[in-house]
């Protein structure tokens, strides 16, 4: 194996090993055009969708969302240029980082409390930390799996790494935002399936993560208080919170109430038709029936206006989104690379999945926003930087993404 080029980034007990192939040469050799023109017409069908949500409200800024844009794929395009593999190996600095972010929203003078969820900080500008983190968490989950090259089945090795993995969620659950912190869970999953966990070890952890949140709304029920005004109050979950679970059982309890929002966002989708009312002819986001219509409820707004076939160009485009990811992950020099490709594939489809299927009544009513369509600079900025390191992937793979061959060390 003296002729075979080792990449020593895991230090794990196994060592991924690449053969020496022909490089891909040319002056832009390193942009992977399918991924940049998928992702340009997506933020494309993105910016038409928010002018038309946020045309006749004060309360949000195009300019501020086009700024994110722009700031975005410049970052993305730097980070194709930049070696991923550099960061292999960097639990500890990824662990603290996750930490430092998610719990500064706590931090005096700069935390900012909004909508009953200490998840923001202002410095000068208004940011969510816990979005940055995303990025984060996907490294860590990467550098923590990949160490053990593929093959994690000692138990003990994979409570250790789902103790690591917990952290982020377990912080993020102090703001409290749920719905991030589902997001956390999922790309650890899919890092974990990916880095090779018997599947034994992913069916009893959810199974305990059930009986977990069960458990947790039965003691929540115990521990209950009456309010001066006649209500209950809860200790572990917030009333909100427990809302949106109702609701999600039973769409037509309270339709004035904490259902609201749910029969708002299907007639608004039911209302577009084939072909939808046209841009800014919406009346559900313009006459503020659909509360959060810009940020949560963007792709009510799509249905609306722009109709089925609206959501079928989306649909279409996320597709090539993922399939284009898909075939760079397997086509990536390393473990490393592989887990984390794949973990943004998951957070993705995750994120699309659970937005969509909250506004059809599918899913649970969560704050979890539309990749690369829902107003927010700081979510547009973590979608590129996400796509930056998949890009990165790509560009220093062998063969522009085709499979390349490995070899193990011990």
């Amino acid at each position: 194996m003296t002729d075979i080029p080792q990449i020593d980034t895991f230090a794990a007990p196994s060592k991924w090993v690449k053969h020496a192939g022909a490089k891909r040469t040319g002056r832009f050799s390193w942009i992977c055009m399918p991924l940049l023109i998928v992702t340009v017409l997506l933020v494309g069908l993105g910016l038409v969708v928010v002018y038309s949500a946020v045309s006749n409200n004060d309360n949000y800024s195009f300019t501020k969302q086009v700024l994110g844009v722009v700031i975005g794929l410049i970052l993305m395009l730097l980070l194709w240029r930049f070696d991923y593999r550099l960061l292999a190996g960097l639990t500890t600095v990824f662990l603290v980082i996750n930490i430092v972010l998610i719990l500064s929203p706590h931090l005096p003078i700069i935390g900012v409390e909004a909508k009953g969820a200490q998840s923001w900080i202002k410095l000068g500008v208004q940011l969510q930390p816990g979005e940055f983190a995303k990025v984060t968490v996907v490294l860590l989950a990467a550098s923590v799996v990949a160490r053990y090259g593929g093959s994690l089945s000692d138990p003990r090795e994979y409570l250790k790494s789902l103790a690591i993995l917990a952290i982020p969620f377990l912080c993020i659950m102090t703001q409290p935002d749920l719905g991030t912190g589902l997001v956390y869970l999922f790309i650890s999953g899919i890092a974990l399936i990916v880095g090779g966990a018997k599947p034994s070890y992913i069916l009893l952890t959810i199974a305990a993560m059930v009986v977990a949140f069960l458990a947790l709304l039965a003691l929540d029920e115990l521990l209950k208080y009456e309010t001066e005004s006649g209500g209950y109050e809860y200790r572990l979950l917030k009333n909100y919170q427990r809302d949106r679970l109702l609701v999600f059982i039973n769409p037509d309890a309270d339709t004035s109430g904490s259902g609201y929002n749910l029969k708002q966002a299907q007639i608004a989708i039911g209302s577009g038709g084939l072909f939808g009312k046209g841009l800014g002819n919406g009346t559900q986001a313009s006459l503020n029936f659909l509360p959060e219509a810009p940020t949560d409820f963007i792709f009510c707004v799509l249905a609306e206006e722009l109709g089925f076939a609206g959501v079928i160009v989306l649909l279409g485009l996320y597709a090539a989104l993922v399939v284009i990811c898909v075939k760079i992950a397997k086509g990536s020099p390393d473990l490393f690379g592989m887990i984390i490709v794949m973990c943004v594939v998951g957070m993705l489809l995750f994120q699309i999945l659970e937005n969509i299927g909250m506004d059809c009544g599918l899913m649970p009513i969560t704050g979890i926003p539309l990749p690369f369509m829902s107003y927010g600079s700081s979510f547009m900025l973590v979608n590129f930087v996400l796509l930056g390191l998949v890009g990165s992937v790509w560009s220093h793979s062998a063969s522009g993404g085709k499979k390349v061959e490995y070899a193990t060390t011990r």
